[in-house]
Protein backbone atom coordinates (compact mmCIF):
# COMPACT_ATOMS: atom_id res chain seq x y z
CA UNK A 1 0.00 0.00 0.00
CA UNK A 2 1.41 3.50 -1.13
CA UNK A 3 0.99 6.06 1.82
CA UNK A 4 1.90 9.85 0.90
CA UNK A 5 3.66 11.65 2.80
CA UNK A 6 1.62 13.58 4.46
CA UNK A 7 -0.54 10.23 5.82
CA UNK A 8 3.30 8.92 6.61
CA UNK A 9 3.92 11.88 9.28
CA UNK A 10 0.69 11.93 10.90
CA UNK A 11 1.48 8.10 11.56
CA UNK A 12 4.70 8.95 12.95
CA UNK A 13 3.77 11.60 15.50
CA UNK A 14 0.87 9.51 16.08
CA UNK A 15 3.40 6.67 17.12
CA UNK A 16 5.18 9.01 18.94
CA UNK A 17 2.70 10.58 21.14
CA UNK A 18 0.41 7.42 21.70
CA UNK A 19 3.05 4.46 22.60
CA UNK A 20 4.49 6.24 25.90
CA UNK A 21 1.13 7.59 27.22
CA UNK A 22 -0.39 4.37 26.60
CA UNK A 23 2.10 2.82 28.65
CA UNK A 24 2.15 5.56 31.19
CA UNK A 25 -1.70 4.86 31.27
CA UNK A 26 -0.99 0.75 32.10
CA UNK A 27 1.43 2.07 34.83
CA UNK A 28 -0.74 4.33 36.69
CA UNK A 29 -4.03 2.00 35.77
CA UNK A 30 -1.86 -0.55 37.42
CA UNK A 31 -0.56 1.21 40.54
CA UNK A 32 -3.87 2.29 41.32
CA UNK A 33 -5.68 -1.03 41.64
CA UNK A 34 -2.87 -2.21 43.56
CA UNK A 35 -3.58 0.49 46.56
CA UNK A 36 -6.86 -0.67 45.92
CA UNK A 37 -6.30 -4.43 46.32
CA UNK A 38 -4.48 -3.04 49.64
CA UNK A 39 -7.08 -1.39 51.09
CA UNK A 40 -9.84 -3.57 50.51
CA UNK A 41 -7.84 -6.46 52.49
CA UNK A 42 -6.58 -3.97 55.13
CA UNK A 43 -2.63 -5.18 54.72
CA UNK A 44 -0.79 -4.62 57.52
CA UNK A 45 1.82 -1.95 57.98
CA UNK A 46 4.30 -4.09 57.15
CA UNK A 47 2.49 -5.61 54.04
CA UNK A 48 1.53 -1.46 53.19
CA UNK A 49 5.10 -1.47 53.03
CA UNK A 50 6.04 -4.57 51.14
CA UNK A 51 3.26 -2.98 48.66
CA UNK A 52 4.67 0.52 48.48
CA UNK A 53 8.27 -1.21 47.70
CA UNK A 54 7.04 -3.24 44.89
CA UNK A 55 5.07 -0.29 43.94
CA UNK A 56 8.58 1.81 43.44
CA UNK A 57 10.42 -0.94 41.87
CA UNK A 58 7.36 -1.19 39.37
CA UNK A 59 7.41 2.63 39.11
CA UNK A 60 11.49 2.45 38.21
CA UNK A 61 11.08 -0.59 35.95
CA UNK A 62 8.10 1.16 34.41
CA UNK A 63 10.51 4.05 33.78
CA UNK A 64 13.14 2.40 32.30
CA UNK A 65 10.62 0.31 29.77
CA UNK A 66 9.10 3.78 28.60
CA UNK A 67 12.82 4.88 28.08
CA UNK A 68 13.86 1.74 26.32
CA UNK A 69 10.82 2.21 24.41
CA UNK A 70 11.25 6.17 23.82
CA UNK A 71 14.53 4.76 22.27
CA UNK A 72 13.58 2.23 19.82
CA UNK A 73 10.81 4.23 18.86
CA UNK A 74 13.34 7.18 18.45
CA UNK A 75 15.60 4.66 16.79
CA UNK A 76 12.65 3.18 14.23
CA UNK A 77 11.99 6.97 13.14
CA UNK A 78 15.31 7.99 12.63
CA UNK A 79 15.94 5.19 10.56
CA UNK A 80 12.02 5.67 9.07
CA UNK A 81 12.68 9.55 8.09
CA UNK A 82 16.75 8.63 6.69
CA UNK A 83 15.05 5.92 4.35
CA UNK A 84 11.65 7.70 3.07
CA UNK A 85 13.21 11.46 3.27
CA UNK A 86 16.81 12.06 4.13
CA UNK A 87 18.19 9.74 1.63
CA UNK A 88 15.58 10.70 -1.40
CA UNK A 89 15.88 14.58 -0.90
CA UNK A 90 20.15 13.84 -0.86
CA UNK A 91 19.59 11.80 -4.18
CA UNK A 92 17.95 14.96 -5.40
CA UNK A 93 19.97 17.20 -4.49
CA UNK A 94 23.09 15.61 -6.56
CA UNK A 95 20.47 15.29 -9.37
CA UNK A 96 20.28 19.06 -9.40
CA UNK A 97 24.00 19.52 -8.97
CA UNK A 98 24.02 17.45 -11.90
CA UNK A 99 21.92 19.04 -14.13
CA UNK A 100 23.86 22.29 -12.77
CA UNK A 101 26.85 21.26 -14.28
CA UNK A 102 25.24 20.29 -17.54
CA UNK A 103 24.96 15.88 -16.84
CA UNK A 104 21.72 15.34 -18.26
CA UNK A 105 21.85 11.66 -17.80
CA UNK A 106 21.93 11.08 -14.07
CA UNK A 107 18.42 9.55 -13.99
CA UNK A 108 15.91 9.01 -10.95
CA UNK A 109 13.96 6.20 -10.37
CA UNK A 110 10.63 7.20 -8.17
CA UNK A 111 9.63 3.86 -6.44
CA UNK A 112 6.77 5.27 -5.11
CA UNK A 113 3.49 7.67 -5.43
CA UNK A 114 4.23 9.49 -2.83
CA UNK A 115 5.00 13.06 -2.77
CA UNK A 116 8.84 12.16 -2.99
CA UNK A 117 8.06 10.43 -5.71
CA UNK A 118 6.07 13.06 -7.57
CA UNK A 119 9.44 15.49 -6.67
CA UNK A 120 10.89 12.31 -8.85
CA UNK A 121 8.78 12.34 -11.70
CA UNK A 122 9.04 16.18 -12.22
CA UNK A 123 12.93 16.16 -12.20
CA UNK A 124 12.76 13.34 -14.97
CA UNK A 125 10.00 15.53 -16.71
CA UNK A 126 12.67 18.47 -16.42
CA UNK A 127 15.87 16.31 -17.07
CA UNK A 128 14.40 14.97 -20.35
CA UNK A 129 13.41 18.56 -21.61
CA UNK A 130 16.55 20.16 -20.80
CA UNK A 131 18.49 17.22 -22.47
CA UNK A 132 16.43 17.20 -25.25
CA UNK A 133 17.19 21.43 -25.84
CA UNK A 134 20.71 20.61 -25.18
CA UNK A 135 21.24 18.27 -27.98
CA UNK A 136 18.83 20.34 -30.50
CA UNK A 137 21.23 23.26 -29.53
CA UNK A 138 24.59 21.27 -30.16
CA UNK A 139 22.38 19.79 -33.28
CA UNK A 140 21.88 23.46 -34.42
CA UNK A 141 25.61 24.83 -33.42
CA UNK A 142 26.50 21.88 -35.74
CA UNK A 143 24.45 22.69 -38.89
CA UNK A 144 25.28 26.80 -38.88
CA UNK A 145 29.16 25.70 -38.80
CA UNK A 146 27.92 23.41 -41.43
CA UNK A 147 25.90 26.31 -42.99
CA UNK A 148 29.00 28.45 -42.84
CA UNK A 149 31.05 26.53 -44.32
CA UNK A 150 28.78 25.17 -47.49
CA UNK A 151 27.99 29.29 -47.78
CA UNK A 152 31.73 30.15 -47.62
CA UNK A 153 32.30 27.55 -50.43
CA UNK A 154 29.23 28.88 -52.46
CA UNK A 155 30.35 32.62 -52.61
CA UNK A 156 34.23 31.09 -52.95
CA UNK A 157 33.50 29.74 -56.64
CA UNK A 158 31.58 32.52 -58.04
CA UNK A 159 34.07 35.14 -56.55
CA UNK A 160 36.86 33.06 -58.43
CA UNK A 161 35.17 33.22 -61.01
CA UNK A 162 34.32 36.53 -61.57
CA UNK A 163 38.01 38.02 -60.60
CA UNK A 164 39.36 35.28 -63.19
CA UNK A 165 36.31 36.60 -66.09
CA UNK A 166 37.10 40.39 -65.15
CA UNK A 167 40.98 39.76 -65.57
CA UNK A 168 40.49 38.51 -68.73
CA UNK A 169 39.07 41.57 -69.71
CA UNK A 170 41.42 43.22 -68.98
CA UNK A 171 43.78 41.58 -70.44
CA UNK A 172 42.41 41.55 -73.50
CA UNK A 173 41.76 37.93 -73.76
CA UNK A 174 37.88 39.01 -74.55
CA UNK A 175 39.15 40.40 -78.03
CA UNK A 176 35.85 39.65 -79.87
CA UNK A 177 32.28 41.16 -79.20
CA UNK A 178 31.21 37.47 -78.69
CA UNK A 179 33.71 36.49 -75.95
CA UNK A 180 32.86 40.16 -74.36
CA UNK A 181 29.18 39.22 -74.13
CA UNK A 182 30.13 35.40 -73.05
CA UNK A 183 32.27 36.91 -70.33
CA UNK A 184 29.66 39.76 -69.27
CA UNK A 185 26.93 36.50 -68.97
CA UNK A 186 28.70 34.76 -67.21
CA UNK A 187 29.60 37.80 -64.83
CA UNK A 188 26.08 38.35 -64.30
CA UNK A 189 25.19 34.88 -63.52
CA UNK A 190 27.70 34.53 -61.08
CA UNK A 191 27.09 37.87 -59.49
CA UNK A 192 23.28 36.55 -59.69
CA UNK A 193 24.45 32.95 -57.47
CA UNK A 194 25.88 35.45 -54.68
CA UNK A 195 22.72 37.71 -54.52
CA UNK A 196 20.83 34.42 -53.98
CA UNK A 197 23.33 32.94 -51.07
CA UNK A 198 23.16 36.63 -49.30
CA UNK A 199 19.31 36.84 -49.89
CA UNK A 200 19.29 33.22 -48.17
CA UNK A 201 21.38 33.73 -45.62
CA UNK A 202 19.59 37.32 -44.50
CA UNK A 203 16.14 35.05 -45.29
CA UNK A 204 17.38 32.65 -42.58
CA UNK A 205 18.27 34.53 -40.16
CA UNK A 206 14.41 35.64 -40.23
CA UNK A 207 13.29 32.28 -39.96
CA UNK A 208 15.50 31.67 -37.39
CA UNK A 209 13.78 34.40 -35.20
CA UNK A 210 10.72 34.19 -36.77
CA UNK A 211 10.60 37.58 -37.98
CA UNK A 212 9.93 37.52 -41.46
CA UNK A 213 8.84 40.57 -42.55
CA UNK A 214 5.96 40.25 -44.37
CA UNK A 215 3.71 42.77 -46.38
CA UNK A 216 0.75 41.00 -47.94
CA UNK A 217 -1.31 42.43 -50.87
CA UNK A 218 -4.06 41.03 -53.07
CA UNK A 219 -2.35 40.23 -56.26
CA UNK A 220 -3.76 38.82 -59.40
CA UNK A 221 -2.28 35.42 -60.34
CA UNK A 222 -1.64 35.69 -64.09
CA UNK A 223 -0.18 39.19 -64.26
CA UNK A 224 2.15 38.32 -61.26
CA UNK A 225 3.64 35.02 -62.42
CA UNK A 226 3.72 36.53 -66.34
CA UNK A 227 5.81 39.19 -64.96
CA UNK A 228 8.05 36.86 -62.79
CA UNK A 229 8.15 34.09 -65.89
CA UNK A 230 9.68 37.00 -67.97
CA UNK A 231 12.13 37.96 -65.43
CA UNK A 232 13.36 34.03 -64.85
CA UNK A 233 13.37 33.03 -68.06
CA UNK A 234 15.96 35.71 -69.28
CA UNK A 235 18.36 34.19 -66.38
CA UNK A 236 17.58 30.72 -67.61
CA UNK A 237 17.87 31.13 -71.24
CA UNK A 238 21.57 32.00 -70.19
CA UNK A 239 22.27 29.27 -68.74
CA UNK A 240 19.98 26.74 -72.10
CA UNK A 241 17.62 26.15 -69.81
CA UNK A 242 13.65 25.74 -71.30
CA UNK A 243 11.13 28.19 -69.36
CA UNK A 244 7.85 26.80 -70.13
CA UNK A 245 4.71 28.54 -68.45
CA UNK A 246 0.53 27.34 -68.46
CA UNK A 247 -1.81 29.03 -66.45
CA UNK A 248 -5.15 27.04 -65.98
CA UNK A 249 -6.75 29.10 -63.55
CA UNK A 250 -9.45 32.02 -64.86
CA UNK A 251 -7.61 35.25 -65.41
CA UNK A 252 -9.28 37.27 -62.73
CA UNK A 253 -7.77 34.33 -60.15
CA UNK A 254 -6.02 36.35 -57.02
CA UNK A 255 -4.69 35.08 -53.89
CA UNK A 256 -3.32 37.56 -50.55
CA UNK A 257 0.36 36.96 -50.70
CA UNK A 258 3.71 39.48 -49.96
CA UNK A 259 4.97 39.77 -53.84
CA UNK A 260 8.32 39.94 -52.49
CA UNK A 261 8.72 36.75 -50.46
CA UNK A 262 6.49 34.80 -53.01
CA UNK A 263 9.17 35.64 -55.58
CA UNK A 264 11.94 34.10 -53.20
CA UNK A 265 9.49 30.92 -52.59
CA UNK A 266 9.84 31.15 -56.70
CA UNK A 267 13.54 31.67 -57.27
CA UNK A 268 14.96 29.09 -54.52
CA UNK A 269 12.89 26.31 -56.29
CA UNK A 270 14.52 26.93 -59.98
CA UNK A 271 17.64 27.55 -58.58
CA UNK A 272 17.35 24.58 -56.83
CA UNK A 273 16.42 22.76 -59.98
CA UNK A 274 18.74 24.92 -61.87
CA UNK A 275 21.97 23.57 -59.54
CA UNK A 276 21.22 19.49 -59.41
CA UNK A 277 20.05 19.69 -63.21
CA UNK A 278 22.50 17.14 -64.22
CA UNK A 279 22.94 18.17 -68.04
CA UNK A 280 23.44 21.44 -70.33
CA UNK A 281 20.84 21.80 -71.45
CA UNK A 282 17.54 21.32 -69.34
CA UNK A 283 13.55 22.35 -69.29
CA UNK A 284 11.48 23.66 -66.32
CA UNK A 285 7.93 23.80 -66.77
CA UNK A 286 5.83 26.82 -63.99
CA UNK A 287 1.69 25.51 -64.50
CA UNK A 288 -0.99 27.14 -62.37
CA UNK A 289 -3.95 24.59 -61.75
CA UNK A 290 -7.25 25.35 -60.47
CA UNK A 291 -8.28 23.65 -57.68
CA UNK A 292 -11.80 25.51 -56.50
CA UNK A 293 -10.96 27.10 -53.79
CA UNK A 294 -7.49 27.16 -54.25
CA UNK A 295 -4.76 27.21 -56.54
CA UNK A 296 -1.57 24.92 -56.59
CA UNK A 297 1.68 26.01 -58.92
CA UNK A 298 3.77 22.96 -60.06
CA UNK A 299 7.51 23.57 -61.34
CA UNK A 300 9.10 21.05 -62.46
CA UNK A 301 12.04 19.87 -63.64
CA UNK A 302 13.64 16.83 -66.12
CA UNK A 303 17.05 16.67 -64.15
CA UNK A 304 18.26 13.84 -62.20
CA UNK A 305 15.64 13.79 -59.40
CA UNK A 306 15.29 12.81 -56.22
CA UNK A 307 16.04 9.51 -54.66
CA UNK A 308 12.68 7.89 -52.94
CA UNK A 309 14.31 7.82 -49.38
CA UNK A 310 15.45 11.49 -49.35
CA UNK A 311 11.98 13.25 -50.44
CA UNK A 312 10.35 13.22 -47.49
CA UNK A 313 13.03 15.49 -46.08
CA UNK A 314 14.18 18.01 -48.59
CA UNK A 315 12.31 20.65 -47.11
CA UNK A 316 13.89 19.88 -43.81
CA UNK A 317 16.66 23.26 -42.72
CA UNK A 318 20.22 21.91 -43.97
CA UNK A 319 19.04 18.83 -44.92
CA UNK A 320 21.11 17.84 -48.53
CA UNK A 321 20.77 14.48 -50.47
CA UNK A 322 23.87 12.14 -50.41
CA UNK A 323 24.16 13.21 -53.89
CA UNK A 324 24.71 17.06 -53.13
CA UNK A 325 26.97 16.56 -50.44
CA UNK A 326 29.19 14.63 -52.70
CA UNK A 327 28.78 17.14 -55.58
CA UNK A 328 30.68 20.21 -56.74
CA UNK A 329 27.25 22.24 -56.35
CA UNK A 330 27.63 22.21 -52.80
CA UNK A 331 24.70 24.01 -51.33
CA UNK A 332 23.44 26.12 -48.18
CA UNK A 333 20.73 23.13 -47.29
CA UNK A 334 17.87 26.16 -46.73
CA UNK A 335 16.66 27.16 -50.08
CA UNK A 336 13.72 24.33 -49.75
CA UNK A 337 13.40 24.91 -46.11
CA UNK A 338 12.53 28.69 -46.69
CA UNK A 339 10.28 27.73 -49.29
CA UNK A 340 8.63 25.69 -46.50
CA UNK A 341 8.02 28.28 -44.07
CA UNK A 342 7.16 31.24 -46.27
CA UNK A 343 4.32 28.90 -47.78
CA UNK A 344 2.70 28.03 -44.52
CA UNK A 345 3.09 31.62 -43.56
CA UNK A 346 0.50 31.93 -46.33
CA UNK A 347 -1.98 29.28 -45.30
CA UNK A 348 -0.57 27.05 -47.58
CA UNK A 349 0.92 24.25 -47.95
CA UNK A 350 4.37 22.40 -49.75
CA UNK A 351 5.37 18.91 -51.26
CA UNK A 352 7.60 17.88 -53.90
CA UNK A 353 7.41 14.30 -56.17
CA UNK A 354 10.11 12.94 -57.60
CA UNK A 355 11.96 10.00 -60.15
CA UNK A 356 15.53 9.75 -60.37
CA UNK A 357 16.49 10.34 -63.80
CA UNK A 358 12.85 11.70 -65.19
CA UNK A 359 12.86 14.92 -62.83
CA UNK A 360 11.42 16.28 -59.80
CA UNK A 361 8.42 18.54 -59.16
CA UNK A 362 7.14 21.43 -56.33
CA UNK A 363 4.10 21.92 -55.31
CA UNK A 364 2.56 24.35 -53.23
CA UNK A 365 -1.02 25.32 -52.27
CA UNK A 366 -2.37 29.31 -51.93
CA UNK A 367 -6.33 29.71 -51.11
CA UNK A 368 -7.82 32.42 -53.39
CA UNK A 369 -8.86 35.63 -52.63
CA UNK A 370 -12.57 35.63 -52.28
CA UNK A 371 -13.95 38.73 -51.28
CA UNK A 372 -14.71 41.60 -54.03
CA UNK A 373 -12.05 44.50 -52.59
CA UNK A 374 -9.68 46.67 -55.09
CA UNK A 375 -6.66 45.54 -52.74
CA UNK A 376 -5.81 44.75 -49.22
CA UNK A 377 -2.76 45.85 -46.86
CA UNK A 378 -1.36 43.57 -44.21
CA UNK A 379 1.91 44.41 -42.85
CA UNK A 380 3.15 41.79 -40.19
Amino acid sequence: MNLNLKTKMMILFFTIIFVPLLFLTVAIFGISMHEEVNLINELSKEDVMIGALISRRFMTSLGWATIIILILTSTLITVWVNKEIYKPIKQLSIAMRKIAEGDFDYRLDPMKNDEIGILYNNYEQMRLHLKENAEEKAQNEKKSKELVSNISHDLKTPITSIKGYVEGIMDGVADTPEKMDKYIKTIYNKANDMDRLINELTTYSGIDSNKIPYHFHVINIADYFEDCVEEVGLDLESKNITLNYTNLAPSDTAIVADPEQLKKVINNIISNSVKYMGHDKGEIDIRILDEGESIRIEIEDDGKGIPAKDIGNVFERFYRTDSSRNSMQGGSGIGLSIVKKIIEDHGGYVWATSKEGEGTCMHFVIRKYTEKKDEVTVDM
